[in-house]
Formats: structure tokens, sequence, C-alpha cells
């Protein structure tokens, strides 16, 4: 599974997101979700990082499922498409969803 090109950066935004889950990361500019609205309120700060982290939780396991599903080779470019595709779509998703919560909330 390792060798598979995108399961150490999946790996690695599953990692960033625990924090986020679990309320452990305060205001700041430089991790979390940052927008004006983030930054203007701790409390809309919290709620707004423990949604994306589930929700970058969530984007990342899907690559490690189609890994183990379509293993790769150097030499296949189709399945290294797909294996781009299985990373970067949710990714691009889940900043979609992110956005349109942080929209929803109110200090």
């Amino acid at each position: 599974m390792l060798n598979q090109p995108f399961f150490i950066p999946a790996s690695l935004f599953m990692l960033f997101a625990l924090p986020l889950i679990l309320g452990l990361i305060p205001p700041n500019q430089f991790y979390g979700v940052r927008t004006k609205k983030t930054l203007a309120s701790s409390q809309i700060w919290y709620k707004a990082n423990r949604y994306g982290g589930w929700v970058l939780l969530i984007s990342s396991l899907i690559y490690p499922a189609v890994a183990y599903l379509f293993p790769t080779t150097a030499e296949d470019l189709g399945r290294w498409l797909v294996h781009l595709s299985a990373f970067v779509v949710p990714l691009l998703l889940s900043l979609f969803f992110i956005n349109r919560y942080i929209k929803t909330l109110t200090p």
C-alpha cells in the first residue's frame, strides 16, 4: 500500500484532520480553516474546524480504498489518473462543503 502514489499525502491529511476534529487547534493564521469569519469568532473557528476536520478525514479515506481496490504500477497511466482523481476530487469537494457550512454559521 505504501507504494501507491498518493498514500502518504492522504495519510498526512488524515493526521492533520485529527487535531481539528478534537478541537485542539486555537484560532491562528497557519493551521485550520482560516477565513475572515472563522478568525473573527472563536465559536465559529471551533465549529468550522471540527466540521472541516471530519470532512477532510472522510475525503482522505477515499484514496486508500481506491488504492486497495485498484493498485497501480508505474507503467499504467490510466490507473495513475484514477488514483489522482481519487485523491484530488474528494479534497476539492471537501473545500466546497466546508465553505458552504461556514456560510451557515452565525456568531
